[in-house]
């Protein structure tokens, strides 16, 4: 496969992600601005824009609600926003338009061109479903119109590491106290892990279970651990050397050193210090990027996320 192709399937697969991702936490996190008179806004939206990386906006003392708005969701400039996602998704599926299905370029071209430039306060949830429903949709035409080849390979490898970076974000940024409940519940529901929770546990959301069923959970498709492994199973079907010894491939270095260290490290550790290892795990999210580009399509620069979590 041409190095663009595969470059473009990646970064399809990463945005569309993205936007869903993004879609998800906004959605929670505003409405629980909405219903919650007690939290302080400035402090919710400024944390919340640390969270996607992106900068509050310049010359704003107080950080409201629909700045938050206009820089994660309609800002077309802003890398972390959901319209420069589905902006960026379309543009790389014209790119690899000969290997884009039709169904798949239709439905990301349309949605870019239904993508608002202004929301309206009393439609703000209806976009955000929008948003989900047509990632959902991009990505079931890809699943079933796609043959399990390098070209799929590509687009659930950048989904899987894009999910990845996405669940330690918002992991990184909770305490890790009983009393910080329906924080975990927001957690829950932002990743759409709440039923599926209450499903394995069988009762309210705990600091301990909810970090616990998001970061080691094998069988829960959001949970970091499930995220790593898919992106380590697309990684060995793309390059399926088999070294006499260690690993010579550095992205399946990176990402199996983090999913051992959290697996055999106690979980009663990883909580202690949860914030430390979330920002490992976007580390090494970046290094597996990074080497995926430099081994697959060497010729381009790499876009990124802008900003880290403190």
């Amino acid at each position: 496969m041409l190095s663009r192709i595969a470059e473009s399937l990646f970064w399809i697969g990463r945005y569309i992600e993205r936007s869903d991702g993004t879609a998800r936490i906004l959605d929670v996190h505003l409405q629980l601005l909405l219903e919650d008179p007690w939290i302080d806004e400035d402090t919710a939206c400024r944390s919340l824009l640390s969270v996607m990386g992106s900068l509050p906006p310049e010359g704003v003392e107080h950080v409201r609600r629909e700045d938050v708005l206009s820089r994660l969701a309609v800002d077309r400039m802003n890398p972390s926003s959901i319209a420069y996602a589905l902006t960026a998704a379309r543009e790389n599926a014209r790119r690899a338009r000969e290997i884009v299905s039709t169904e798949l370029w239709e439905i990301l071209n349309t949605t870019n061109a239904r993508m608002p430039r202004r929301l309206q306060n009393d439609r703000v949830h209806e976009f955000f479903q929008w948003v989900r429903e047509r990632a959902a949709l991009a990505v079931g035409i890809h699943d079933s119109s796609t043959s399990r080849d390098e070209a799929w390979q590509f687009f659930t490898l950048g989904r899987s590491i894009e999910r990845t970076d996405m669940t330690a974000r918002l992991l990184a940024t909770r305490s890790l106290t009983e009393a910080s409940g329906p924080s975990w519940t927001t957690i829950l529901r932002s990743c759409g892990a709440y039923e599926a929770y209450l499903r394995t546990y069988r009762g309210m959301p705990s600091a301990r279970n909810a970090a616990e069923f998001l970061l080691l959970d094998r069988l829960f498709p959001r949970s970091i651990i499930y995220s790593i492994q898919r992106a380590e199973e697309c990684m060995s079907a793309i390059d399926p050397r088999a070294d006499r010894v260690g690993h010579s491939n550095t992205v399946l270095r990176a990402l199996g050193q983090i999913r051992n260290d959290l697996e055999y490290r106690p979980i009663s550790e990883i909580l202690g210090e949860l914030p430390t290892h979330m920002d490992r795990v976007q580390q090494v999210t970046r290094e597996a990027s990074e080497a995926i580009r430099g081994r697959f399509f060497p010729t381009q620069a790499e876009p990124s996320w802008i900003g880290e979590i403190s």
